[in-house]
């Protein structure tokens, strides 16, 4: 079974003597009655000496899995399998080993006139010279403990399902290269228990994500994808061509202004876990393709919010079994612990920026864009672009720059100009200011929320503003949905809406340094041929 040179044309031809022997490489099914997880629990009591077992085998195990290690001792051999829940020993003894034809039968042993060099082929050899590492194989009969202390199936009967024609990377090496890990991630899962249990820990992390949504009284809608505008948040959108309409739509940056119309339409608490993009660069902390949690609440406001996302926060802890104090990487790499189970820290944003920059960003309004740009290249601060950027690019860019870096957190920042969020309700206590925050762990930002605008006069105008800036050439800026604002002019209910990014969330408490390393198939260039 070890690999060379022609490995692959080598098991090609594996596959063709198989089919000769008059085994499918490739069976349609396999009934599959045990998980391998599920054989730790057996009644150790009943387990039979080895010597017993291989005479007078006893039924009482069908399971399934992938190949992942084979080494015979003449009369005896191992094997190793795995499946979805862990991996298992498996030994072939060859005075009592059979393998089940296509028609169910078992057999062991083949006899094939036509082919000149099978004249006869044992199912224990057909184990030894056949079947590789990576092959999926079906086992059945007993269950019994070897010498060492280890749990083994005897499999005095065995199918074979399906045939690798590439070998797997060695296990003990696993998959090393950064490139072959998002471009071939099940390679990865299959040699690496670690990056498997982190996709399971996603999975587990949504899921009770859900539940708890459920619990609090939240409906779960499904948005649509394409739109006419590219509203819900500023960013640059993916454009597309609607071949039917002969028209230009936009990939969703955000369902936001979906799941607020809902509201206009009697639901109350409604969430989606949406996949958004967003046609910006690239780099560990970016995806262009990303998933994450958003909810509108009505008769809430960003308090109320505030309150939800700690409870929530921490019931996930608690409901995937994980510790509350985690070591989160910042930016940088810098490491700081950071403990979801205390009290949160309230920072005001315009206040903190003041405290770290001198810069009082209530001065400034749309129109001081120059000003502004000249406040940054004091500061030696060069953007890509800056100088088509609307002032509330700029200062955004300012702030992560400056002020982010130093909040450890776990961190809630409010009090935001008004200029700075179309979509966010103007505070009762400050015209010049929105009800807003934004949740912060060691300099990433994990989650937004607003108290929702639902004045369809003020979002109008803050929507004209923002085609302005649009004009100018601010590619973030966000652009004016006017079917959403028909909807607001049948009432939308006071509400608090919030978002919370799952990949960089996933990200920050599995101790990952790139988003990549939580989704499962990121999108890589294609390879040049």
């Amino acid at each position: 079974m070890t690999p060379h040179a022609d490995e692959v044309q080598t098991r090609i031809e594996k596959v063709a003597r198989m089919r000769a022997l008059g085994v499918n490489p490739y069976a349609a099914s396999f009934d599959k009655k045990n998980s391998i997880d599920s054989l730790i629990s057996f009644d150790k009591s009943v387990f039979r000496e080895i010597e017993t077992v291989i005479a007078t085998p006893i039924n009482n195990v069908k399971t399934a899995g992938r190949v992942t290690l084979y080494r015979s001792f003449g009369k005896i051999s191992f094997a190793k399998i795995q499946d979805a829940t862990g991996e298992i020993q498996i030994m072939f003894s060859r005075d009592n080993c059979s393998i089940r034809t296509p028609d169910g039968t078992r057999s062991m042993l083949w006899e094939n006139s036509q082919s000149g060099d099978i004249s006869e082929f044992s199912a224990y050899k057909f184990m030894e010279k056949l079947v590789d590492m990576g092959d999926f194989i079906g086992i059945e009969w007993e269950l019994f403990m070897t010498h060492k202390g280890e749990l083994t199936i005897f499999a005095s009967t065995f199918t074979f399902l399906s045939k690798a024609i590439r070998p797997l990377p060695e296990k003990f090496h696993g998959v090393k290269d950064e490139e072959t890990l998002y471009r071939q991630r099940y390679l990865d899962l299959i040699t690496n228990n670690e990056t498997y249990n982190r996709f399971l820990l996603r999975s587990r992390f949504i899921k009770a994500m859900r539940d708890f949504y459920a619990e609090e009284g939240f409906i779960e809608l499904e948005t649509p994808i394409l739109g006419n505008a590219a509203s819900g948040a500023a960013a640059a959108p993916f454009i597309t061509h609607h071949n039917d309409y002969d028209l230009d739509v936009f990939l969703r940056i955000s369902p936001e202004t979906a799941l607020k119309k809902a509201t206009v339409g009697r639901f109350e608490r409604v969430f989606e876990i949406a996949r958004d993009f967003r046609n910006e660069g690239s780099d560990p902390s970016h995806l262009q393709e990303f998933t994450m949690v958003e909810h509108y609440a009505a008769y809430w406001n960003y308090e109320d919010n505030m309150r939800f996302i700690e409870k929530m926060i921490n019931s996930l802890f608690d409901r995937i079994g994980l510790e509350k104090t985690v070591q989160i990487k910042d930016r940088n790499g810098g490491v700081q612990t950071v403990n979801f189970g205390v009290a949160w820290e309230r920072i005001d944003y315009m206040q903190r920026i003041q405290e770290v920059t001198g810069v009082d960003i209530g001065k400034y309004a749309p129109g001081d864009e120059e000003i502004f740009r000249k406040i940054l290249r004091d500061r030696e601060i060069i953007i890509e672009g800056m100088e088509t950027m609307g002032l509330t690019t700029l200062i955004d860019y300012f702030y992560k720059k400056l002020v982010r870096p130093k909040i450890v957190g776990p961190a809630f920042l409010y009090n935001y100009p008004k200029y700075m969020q179309p979509l966010a309700r103007v505070s009762d206590n400050n015209p010049n200011m929105v009800e807003q925050f934004q949740v912060l762990v060691n300099g990433w930002e994990i989650s937004k929320a607003y108290s929702e605008l639902v004045d369809p006069i003020d979002q109008r105008a803050r929507f004209e503003e923002q085609a302005k800036a649009a004009a100018a050439g601010d590619e973030e800026a966000t652009s004016a949905d006017y079917d959403f604002v028909l909807a607001m002019e049948y009432a939308m209910p006071p509400q608090s809406g919030l978002w919370l990014g799952i990949d960089r969330f996933l990200t920050l408490i599995t101790g990952q340094e790139n988003l990549r390393d939580v989704v499962l198939f990121p999108l890589v260039k294609p390879k040049s041929e």
